[in-house]
């Protein structure tokens, strides 16, 4: 006997593929990546990663202090150099965490901005049956227009409004989403002006002082300090040169400076030299590149005549102190003195040089350490002269504006004599040469600077603090109204039967975000759509009272 088994047959489960793993890190690690709190806790790091360009002096700013560290920190300078602490802001470790807050910006931001363009496109929703259940509720009278009249007086309010028969929903408060979005996006256009700035830009510091022999061009040699970003080169430079024609500089009687002008002569490339002026907030704008007034002071002019009866004149500036009178600290050598013009033959070890301060108003007696006033109205400069080989036939990089002090601790170099020279006054060496003091030229110090995401980064500024305003502003807010027939079984607040008299509205207020001030807003709402005039307060209370008589 053949026994057929009727019941129904379960088919048979196709085998579960399993997840490829690395596409699941991969995507979670994305998610990460992308989250709000990724995003937060980068931008703290890149606050924390910029420290070190803050407090550490840096290559590209001034390589000058950073050897003025190393020597003085011997033992800790290689390995903060080795991390990249003195170019910090192009280290390893910066641009990483610099790319990463930049994806994860823009993660945030795409599914952010599809949603909200989702939701500006779609209508308010339908309104909820309870409207009672919603946090703001009430019940008004009709007014004369009915539901066309509801809808004019939202719109006129500027609020979205569509009406499904009786119902009518209305939203606003789009604002707050928008300003969040145009926030973050415009961190991610800050991020883009920084990088443009940081490839495409070049910088670089020049002291310059007045008169035609003093004329300054645009190429990477005759800077002081200069930083060219990765992708520039010395032969983009734009080709102009700038000669100081004269400097102004007023002071109060306390130091404190009230104006500065410099007065120019620009020639670029292509064109005929032309006169300017430009000051401390008004910088100097040329084709690819803007000129900074950082500072000034004085470069006093020394003519040296040796033994032989050879005079060498120089223009020396002298860097200030940072004192309120401008006090000036520099260095006049003269390497190339003393050569026998029958023979030729130069003796570097009766090389002269001069250290000491200049004073704009000095003080009628001594200590002569120190300027009274910032205006030249008392000039002099205090001098030490030095004999002896200056080293600076070593080929040994140093400082222009200070003696090599090795040289003197060495014995190379010896203390002749002081003197304190005043304008038009000579000084007698014992070996019988002269330094004659014959004035001083302004001298000014620039940075020239190019940097192509500065407009991109002030849009990107303007606009942040725009979205800011919105986001920190804005409310987002719905409203529905009902309108019920009479007798529909809602208590007119005014005191009238349930199931007779005019028709109601039944309306309900649900803030989005906590909001402490929508129930005065829904109430002032209510009462101009009710047409009453009055405010929210006035309705409330007479409501009350309408209550209270009805109930006697």
């Amino acid at each position: 006997m053949t026994v057929v088994d009727d019941r129904p047959q379960t088919p048979a489960e196709a085998p579960r593929r399993r997840p490829n793993p690395l596409l699941a890190l991969l995507r979670n690690s994305w998610r990460q990546l992308t989250s709000m709190r990724t995003a937060l806790i980068l931008l703290f790091l890149l606050a924390v990663a910029a420290i070190p360009g803050s407090v550490l002096p840096q290559r590209g700013v001034n390589p000058e202090d950073v050897r003025d560290y190393f020597a003085a920190n011997p033992d800790l300078a290689p390995v903060l150099d080795r991390l990249g602490a003195f170019e910090a802001f192009g280290s390893v470790w910066f641009s990483a965490i610099y790319l990463l807050l930049f994806t994860s910006l823009i993660g945030c931001i795409t599914p952010r901005l599809r949603d909200h363009v989702r939701a500006l496109r779609s209508k308010p929703p339908a309104a909820p049956r309870r409207l009672d259940r919603l946090p703001q509720h009430t019940v008004f009278a009709a007014p004369a227009g009915g539901v066309p009249a509801l809808v004019g007086a939202l719109r006129a309010r500027r609020w979205r409004v569509v009406v499904r028969g009786d119902e009518v929903s209305a939203e606003k408060g789009y604002l707050k989403e928008t300003g969040n979005l145009l926030f973050h996006a415009s961190l991610v256009v800050v991020l883009v002006g920084v990088a443009l700035g940081s490839w495409y830009g070049w910088s670089g510091n020049r002291l310059l002082v007045a008169g035609e022999d003093n004329a300054f061009c645009n190429t990477r040699q005759q800077y002081a300090e200069s930083k060219l970003g990765p992708r520039v080169g010395s032969a983009d430079l734009p080709p102009f040169c700038v000669r100081l024609d004269d400097f102004e500089a007023r002071f109060l009687e306390s130091g404190q400076a009230e104006f500065f002008n410099a007065e120019v002569t620009v020639d670029e490339a292509g064109g005929t030299p032309r006169t300017a002026d430009f000051s401390v907030n008004s910088p100097l704008r040329l084709d690819g590149a803007n000129v900074y007034l950082l500072g000034h002071g004085y470069a006093p002019v020394l003519r040296y005549t040796d033994r032989y009866g050879r005079t060498q004149t120089s223009t020396t500036p002298f860097l200030s102190t940072g004192d309120v009178g401008l006090t000036g600290e520099g260095l006049a050598a003269y390497p190339d003195v003393n050569v026998d013009p029958a023979t030729g033959e130069r003796n570097p070890d009766l090389q002269m040089a001069f250290t000491g301060l200049y004073l704009p108003t000095a003080p009628e007696e001594g200590p002569f350490t120190r300027s009274e006033h910032p205006t030249e109205r008392n000039p002099a400069v205090n001098l030490v002269a030095y004999r002896g080989n200056l080293g600076l036939d070593a080929g040994i990089p140093g400082s222009v504006y200070e003696l090599d002090q090795r040289q003197v601790r060495e014995g190379k170099v010896t203390e002749v004599g002081t003197k304190l020279l005043r304008p038009g006054e000579t000084w007698t060496l014992d070996d019988g040469t002269t330094l004659e003091f014959l004035g001083t030229e302004p001298y000014i110090v620039l940075s020239v600077r190019h940097d192509p995401g500065a407009t991109l980064l002030l849009v990107a500024s303007v606009t942040l603090l725009t979205g800011l305003m919105g986001s920190l502003f804005g409310r987002r807010r719905r409203v529905f109204l009902r309108v019920l027939p009479p007798g529909g079984g809602v208590a007119d607040p005014t005191g009238g039967s349930p199931t007779g008299g005019s028709s109601l509205v039944e309306a309900g207020g649900l803030p989005r975000t906590d909001q402490p001030g929508f129930a005065d807003e829904f109430a002032q709402l209510v009462s101009a759509l009710s047409g009453d005039g009055r405010d929210g307060d006035e309705r409330d209370a007479g409501d009350r009272a309408g209550a209270r008589e009805g109930a006697d």
